[in-house]
């Protein structure tokens, strides 16, 4: 499982700008007004062999309006369930009375801190840095967030603080499937149908799990590991530090999932919070089946009931190999069919192809449908080597990266799923450049 780093600090002080920078992503909103984040933003950091998940927080500090307090929980809490937090200021401004704050809630917390002075743009505001030793957290880390001076020693001093990889076995051995959903769509019911006796408990009030809960089994002599989680429910319903937590216990219990079973209650249909879920899953690259619960109270019409799976998949562009099972937990139809669709997850997400093999595929997509030209230039590619699997993640070297458009990309994975045989697996692919060093930090930094 990732350990988890959490940037706090007080508004405006560009969390949101080193968040985008770290992650490669630009998911989280930047803007000069303060308090534009408010809710917690996950994203992925990979730098040499360290892998962490990275938090964004909205700006910490005390103000009396409920929408503040309600940041300032966000904060606390991932304070609270952080490996290590970056502590940021802005390195133009005097410390201010929030910056004090935050400090003392963190010595409290008792949690690692690494102070991060941002919007340090030039060699002229070292002469600012000695302001910034009250805090008594040495050393400093001065950085620009959005130019990137300084960013790459902050990285190298976080994956030195974070926890060292254990190599402890999980206590059960077997695929580790998560079990996701929103309250009430019948999780701990699917759980206990198919251990074939009454492990968790069961009820219609939303909430009931609490916490991530193992349940080994084995399935015609495999051995699994199903890990039941709270319900995710909507933000505006989250009002409890508790319930925040519960989400925290589903995140993890994502990551440590090979496979997921997203349930959807197939009567509410497909709500905005289950699209959330699925982001979550997708962005952690994880192998998913979605199972269509309540699928008994359906109509029996088999013409709608193609009209309501073909509209499901036209919704679900996210999550295009994902394959979805109508499946009654009460009734039992199709559970029968779950396992077999993990166990082929499970082989695709694990998968490995050999470098003449990639090269030769990758050879016959791109000529049956090249790329767009860019600028009046041939976008051509050289090679594609398999960088990583869990998630199976590709390079392919081309002679202008930034020229490939995402409708093109889109292609490559959909044609490379087709023809490695891997219509489940959530394939990720890079451009880069074709230069020596390129290639030799690129393959680095994809390393998990």
């Amino acid at each position: 499982m990732k350990p988890f780093v959490a940037l706090i600090g007080r508004t405006n002080v560009g969390k949101s700008t080193l968040f985008n920078r770290l992650t490669g992503e630009s998911r989280a909103l930047v803007d000069d007004r303060p308090g534009v984040t408010r809710d917690r933003l996950y994203g992925s950091v990979t730098w040499d062999d360290h892998s962490f998940l990275l938090i964004d927080t909205g700006g910490f500090g005390r103000a009396a309006d409920d929408l503040s307090s309600q940041v300032w929980r966000q904060a606390e809490l991932a304070a609270g369930e952080a490996d290590l937090v970056l502590f940021m200021v802005d390195g133009r401004q005097d410390i201010q009375s929030d910056d004090l704050e935050v400090a003392r809630f963190l010595r409290q917390s008792g949690k690692p801190v690494l102070l991060v002075i941002n919007k340090m743009d030039s060699p002229k505001q070292e002469a600012l840095l000695p302001e910034f030793y009250r805090f008594g957290l040495t050393p400093l880390y001065p950085i620009s967030a959005q130019h990137g001076l300084g960013v790459a020693s902050l990285l190298e001093a976080v994956c030195q603080q974070l926890p060292p990889k254990s190599d402890a076995p999980e206590p059960y051995p077997g695929t580790r499937v998560a079990v996701l959903g929103r309250p009430n769509v019948g999780k701990s019911s699917f759980i206990n149908r198919v251990l074939g006796e009454d492990r968790l408990l069961v009820s219609d009030s939303p909430g009931t799990t609490r916490d991530a809960i193992d349940a080994p089994l084995t399935w015609k002599g495999r051995p699994y590991v199903l890990i039941d989680t709270a319900g995710i429910r909507r933000r505006s319903r989250v009002s409890e530090n508790l319930e925040r937590g519960m989400i925290w216990q589903a995140l993890r219990a994502m990551q440590r999932a090979e496979v997921v079973v997203f349930l959807l209650d197939v009567q509410e249909g497909l709500t905005e919070q289950d699209l959330r879920i699925l982001h979550l899953i997708a962005q952690a690259g994880k192998g998913c089946l979605i199972g269509l619960n309540k699928w008994d109270l359906m109509a029996d019409d088999p013409k709608e009931q193609r009209m309501l799976l073909d509209r499901l998949k036209m919704n679900l562009e996210l999550m295009p190999y994902a394959p979805l099972l109508p499946l009654s937990v009460a009734t039992g139809y199709q559970v029968n069919k779950v396992f077999p669709l993990i166990d082929a997850i499970s082989r695709q997400y694990e998968f490995r192809a050999t470098t003449g093999e990639l090269n030769r595929i990758f050879a016959a997509i791109v000529s049956a449908h090249p790329p767009p030209r860019f600028r009046h230039r041939s976008v051509r590619f050289y090679y594609v080597t398999q960088a990583d699997s869990r998630p199976p993640t590709f390079i392919a070297f081309t002679n202008i990266p930034g020229a490939v458009p995402e409708t093109y990309r889109r292609y490559l994975s959909k044609q490379l799923r087709e023809r490695l045989g891997l219509p489940y697996a959530p394939i990720r692919l890079f451009f880069k450049g074709k230069e020596r060093h390129q290639v030799r930090a690129s393959t680095r930094k994809l390393k998990k």
